[in-house]
């Protein structure tokens, strides 16, 4: 019997599952004229779907997000993956003095939710002149993104054995270059694993966005999303999904093309 029930059990998962994707396929496609509240699951035979993404592509300016929200995703996580990693070479392979304080004060920037730090954020940026530019958000997505990045290269660095490091001292190796030509190599999937997870992250903030952006040369995707859906001069429900659609696109195919190092790396990070 369990033999049947298991599949028919997942099989039904697996649509409530995608449910919601079929919902936004459909009535992303959906033409304005032919859109109705009390038909959300019933397709269309007119598909207006491309229609539907070059409007939604020209309401919300998402060109300029497009551009800004990249740059965000790739610096941001880079920098911190960076950082995390010399922060756990640092404890791990040098044997830093007071190594696990630092750890811990580094880590403890997650112990308060982003929310209550919104506010003296935005204080803080408004008077030193970072509120509204590239340069701000690339800091605060740098930092948000190093304590989870210091923990997973931490755990990872510390199942490399010491003599890896005491043979490449007695070779004559720097430090620099102990940490640049041996670990980073033997950390890649742990790195790129680390930079996926922030990158998603960095793609589909909102709340950072609306904070300390404003201009449409700055501000990210999903805040030049909600654009559409204001009170004044909002799009129709299909346009909205369509632009919806369109900025997830990205993560998929980042996911999909990096899933064999992001699998080795969960596997291997000690997550």
């Amino acid at each position: 019997m369990s033999r049947v029930l298991r599949p028919l059990f997942l099989g039904l998962l697996g649509l409530v599952w995608l449910a919601p994707l079929y919902l936004l396929l459909v009535n992303a496609s959906k033409p304005m004229a032919g859109y109705v509240s009390d038909e959300v699951w019933k397709p269309l035979a007119d598909f207006a779907l491309f229609d539907n993404l070059a409007d939604a592509w020209e309401r919300a300016g998402l060109g300029d997000a497009v551009v800004s929200t990249t740059i965000y995703s790739v610096l941001g996580p880079a920098v911190a993956v960076l950082v995390g990693a010399a922060l756990g070479f640092a404890i791990v392979a040098l044997r830093l003095r007071h190594g696990f304080f630092w750890f811990v004060l580094v880590f403890g920037g997650t112990v308060f939710p982003l929310q209550m730090i919104v506010l003296p954020l935005f204080v803080g940026y408004a008077e030193v002149g970072l509120y509204d530019s590239r340069l701000g958000m690339i800091l605060v997505y740098v930092a948000i993104s190093v304590p989870f990045s210091a923990l997973v290269m931490r755990n990872f660095l510390g199942g490399i054995a010491h003599q890896v490091f005491e043979a490449a001292v007695v070779d004559g190796a720097s430090t620099w270059r102990i940490f640049w030509r041996i670990y980073l190599p033997m950390s890649a999937s742990a790195l790129v694993a680390v930079f996926i997870l922030q990158a998603t992250f960095v793609w589909n903030d909102l709340l950072l966005g609306l904070t300390l952006s404003q201009s449409d040369e700055v501000r990210p995707l999903m805040t030049a999303l909600t654009g559409m859906q204001s009170t004044y001069g909002g799009s129709q429900l299909p346009t909205v999904l369509a632009g919806g659609l369109l900025v997830s696109v990205p993560t998929v195919v980042l996911f999909l093309s990096t899933q064999r190092f992001f699998t080795r790396g969960l596997n291997l990070g000690q997550f």
